[in-house]
């Protein structure tokens, strides 16, 4: 296993709860937005992740310099239903006098964004221990 395998491990981590907080970010940005470019209501954004392991490991086991951590495979529509609100002063309104709002609900964009943000400083502490052991073994050497 590389020397620095466990810091590009960690990297690979904060970079990816970087992407899901921006994405959480931009859906409670849009909470509210009954009309996109489209002429459709926003739709929920979800980042999705795969682990990043060279093809090499699955065949023989061997870990080896195959760790590469976690990597953003993209960003997809939530499938969850809109909203309909009761609201006939809106423009958007149809002719009960509904409004389809997105999809997105502000508490569990909170709990996810509290969860996106530990796992952040989970990697970054992780990082800081890394760079404190190589600080250490080199002391040794001293």
């Amino acid at each position: 296993m590389g020397l620095f395998n466990s810091l590009r491990i960690s990297a690979s981590g904060l970079s990816a709860e970087r992407l899901r907080m921006d994405t959480i970010a931009s859906n409670i940005a849009n909470v509210s937005t009954t009309r996109g470019e489209d002429g459709k209501p926003y739709v929920r954004k979800i980042a999705v992740f795969q682990e990043n392991l060279d093809s090499a490991m699955k065949e023989n086991g061997d870990f080896g310099d195959n760790l590469k951590g976690v990597k953003a495979v993209g960003v997809v529509d939530d499938q969850s239903p809109l909203r309909k609100v009761y609201d006939p002063t809106n423009p958007d309104a149809d002719a009960d006098g509904y409004v389809l709002m997105p999809n997105v609900n502000i508490l569990n964009e909170m709990a996810d964004m509290i969860a996106a943000t530990r796992s952040y400083e989970a990697n970054v502490t992780a990082m800081n221990n890394e760079k404190s052991m190589f600080s250490k073994a080199l002391e040794i050497g001293k």
